[in-house]
């Protein structure tokens, strides 16, 4: 299987599809790069390569005790893109990989980006301060933290319901969605997981987004239980100098899934200028 070796010896795991104007994929927590296959077929057969890694110590990427922190998730992504030379990207990011996404272009400049896409993105910041009071407060990362530390398989099968929505009254619930979900959870270790939750949830990406001089489109489902839009995507947009934000009426968080075509239409829309 295609791996990229980076610095520290992480050996981080990639997909590679097709041919033409790549499109770079990061994906959510506690998933991996199997999050994006629709997509990635999607685009492929519409003239574009794709491309998806698993963020370390998730998929089938390394597993490491140290090293789960945003700086480090930002260069390893850094480290796929160099080693594919990858040019005229467009980057994509759901959730975390929304935060993995704004922080690469914060970190390391946009000179190899021609546009971005987050989607149900944690930018600019979850937790609620001072500063921030549309976020959530922290009882509520120390609540996940719990779950992934007391049992985590049932914690992943438990937050699949909001995750894809389907705890809603009417919702048709796809028991397939909930064990890939879960599964793909399964496959990342403990450590790097645990860590991770802070990063999706104490960072601030608002300086990231203010660096950021690329078009960029906010996707965020208006029901998203798990990044509620007001304190994400509706002041994330405020902060860039050229986004734009499509709402979703009564979409979940995992919305990548639960409204696939609708998804992947607008994704090729913006690919394609």
């Amino acid at each position: 299987m295609p791996y990229v070796r980076v610095k520290d010896g992480t050996e981080i795991f990639y997909k590679d599809f097709g041919n033409g104007q790549p499109v770079v994929f990061s994906h959510g927590w506690p998933l991996s790069a199997d999050a994006w296959d629709a997509p990635m077929m999607f685009m492929s057969n519409n003239g574009f390569r794709t491309v998806a890694h698993d963020r370390r110590s998730h998929g089938r990427s390394t597993q490491t005790f140290d090293g789960n922190d945003m700086d480090t998730y930002a260069d390893d992504l850094h480290a796929v893109i160099e080693a594919l030379n990858l040019k005229d990207i467009i980057l994509v990011g759901h959730s975390t990989g929304g935060g993995e996404v704004a922080h690469y272009m914060g970190r390391h400049g946009t000179s190899r980006v021609a546009r971005a896409v987050l989607v149900g993105a944690v930018p600019p910041l979850m937790l609620k301060t001072e500063n921030n009071p549309l976020g959530l407060p922290k009882a509520v990362f120390d609540g996940i933290r719990d779950g992934v530390w007391d049992d985590r398989s049932q914690f992943y099968r438990d937050l699949s319901l909001p995750f894809y929505g389907y705890n809603r009254e009417g919702a048709k619930v796809s028991e397939g969605v909930r064990e890939s979900f879960w599964l793909q959870g399964m496959l990342g270790g403990l450590k790097g997981q645990y860590d991770c939750i802070r990063e999706f949830s104490e960072v601030d990406y608002g300086p990231d987004l203010d660096k950021i001089d690329v078009p960029v489109l906010l996707i965020h489902g208006t029901d998203d239980q798990i990044v509620p839009i007001d304190a994400a995507a509706r002041q994330g947009v405020k902060r860039l100098k050229n986004g734009t934000l499509k709402e979703y009426p009564g979409a979940p968080h995992g919305l990548v899934t639960t409204r696939q075509d609708e998804f992947n239409a607008d994704l090729l829309a913006f690919a394609r200028g």
